[in-house]
């Protein structure tokens, strides 16, 4: 990163001016550094959503949204969609390199390891409510992984943080299956070594002690896909959330956690779950599909189809183009009897309208990641409130990886975010007695 070059700030209210330098990272905009602005001239400035402030320097994930580019340490996401797996992905985000057939070898045998939970926090999972929802038992569960590991707690440790890392990557399916085994009543499915990531989590979520069950190879790839596509992307919310989180010093588990909470909010993690929501309201209604793209055009009416278009992604999502074909494979597949067969029917004949319609094509409004991962999981049999659970598991190595870079970064700070203050001014004290009664 160089910053040679400066920009000039300069105050109309007093004539002073600054010279802030232009920092030019290896891609992507150049960025104004801004720190001297406020003891310069005494200034914040004001960014709501940080939407053009860069919060920190990484060097893990790089998106252009208006180019369509998704990239893990320099590899284009479609590259490692078709050669990679999930683990191996894990393996990049979290030291930067893909790793030869020995080192991609050791680390899975440091995942498998790590795997099983203790089984105390077996007996703390039990104590949730059985219809507690699937997501509030894991912000609880993760959270308390540090009274259960707190060997690997001290931040300023190098050895230390890798160490949680492999646990919380680890740890992370046995905590999702098993809070969904908890909230339909099931006995808890301990995790098998000799089953590889994604199919052990399909394992434990399906299987049951009185019968042998074998994860459908189909169902195994479509899931670790789509945990490749979801294993980052950039300062989001919830890994902002864990950075700032973290930037305290708290424990690896509790920034987790709080990235978890963070993914929960409906706004953020909740696509693809509203996407099902949608078709799952089409198909009771029994209206044509048409209706509910006349709808979505109508100016008048609120009315919104979900997983059309992209916040970052101003053209077309990457990850949808990777997802599409694996979603109508595995459609296909499945024939003509699954009990899903009217909702995935609508959903094509959306995407094929979406795809068509000028309204759509003019606001580059496509079939997002969401779209598809929406349907991909409910082929597979996994249940809606489980959706955002799958995220945080897919998810969990970026929000790891991003923690590990900013406590091995020594210019981290602690978060500070400053305010336009819009209050009282200072006003003195009423005595009780004397107080007017207000509204």
């Amino acid at each position: 990163m160089t910053d040679k070059d400066t920009v000039t700030l300069t105050d109309n209210l007093t004539g002073k001016q600054i010279e802030l330098p232009v920092l030019r990272g290896a891609d992507g905009p150049a960025t104004i550094d801004v720190r001297t602005l406020y003891r310069e001239l005494g200034y914040f400035t004001y960014d709501p959503g940080f939407l053009s402030t860069a919060s920190c320097q990484s060097a893990i994930t790089y998106i252009d949204g208006n180019e369509g580019i998704l990239r893990y340490r320099g590899y284009p996401i479609e590259q490692l969609a078709e050669h990679s797996s999930y683990l191996e992905v894990c393996y990049l985000l979290l030291y930067g390199e893909l790793p030869s057939a020995t080192e991609l070898g050791e680390f899975g045998n440091h995942i498998t390891r790590h795997t099983m939970l203790h089984e105390a926090m077996r007996r703390f999972m039990s104590a949730f409510r059985h219809d507690a929802h699937p997501m509030a038992t894991m912000v609880g569960v993760v959270g308390a992984l540090s009274a259960f590991y707190s060997d690997s707690t001290d931040v300023h440790n190098a050895r230390q943080r890798e160490i949680s890392a492999h646990r919380l990557i680890a740890k992370m399916p046995t905590i999702a299956a098993w809070s969904y085994k908890h909230s339909i009543g099931e006995p808890f499915v301990y995790p098998d070594n000799k089953l590889g990531f994604t199919e052990n989590f399909l394992r434990m979520m399906f299987a049951v002690p009185t019968e042998p069950f074998v994860p459908d190879a189909r169902f195994v790839r479509a899931l670790d896909l789509i945990l490749i596509l979801h294993a980052d992307h950039e300062q989001n919310a919830s890994t902002s959330t864990v950075r700032l989180t973290g930037s305290s010093e708290a424990n690896p588990f509790a920034a987790i956690s709080a990235g978890i909470a963070s993914l929960w909010g409906p706004a953020h993690g909740g696509a693809n779950e509203a996407v099902i929501s949608m078709l799952d309201e089409i198909v009771a209604e029994g209206r044509p599909v048409q209706h509910y793209v006349d709808r979505a055009k109508d100016k008048e009416d609120r009315y919104r189809l979900m997983g059309f278009g992209h916040r970052v992604y101003k053209n077309y999502d990457p990850r949808a183009r990777i997802i599409r074909k694996v979603c109508h494979d595995l459609l296909s597949g499945l024939g003509e009897d699954n009990p899903n067969q009217e909702l995935f029917d609508i959903a094509m004949e959306l995407e094929r309208i979406a795809l068509q319609d000028d309204y759509f094509k003019e606001r580059n409004l496509y079939p997002n990641v969401d779209f598809y991962s929406g349907i991909i999981l409910r082929a597979i049999g996994i249940p809606l409130n489980m959706f955002t659970v799958i995220f945080s598991m897919a998810r969990t190595v970026g929000w790891v990886a991003h923690w590990m870079e900013m406590m091995a970064d020594p210019k981290s700070r602690i978060g500070r975010p400053r305010q336009l203050y819009t209050g009282y001014v200072a006003r003195d004290y009423v005595p009780l007695e004397t107080r007017a009664r207000h509204g």
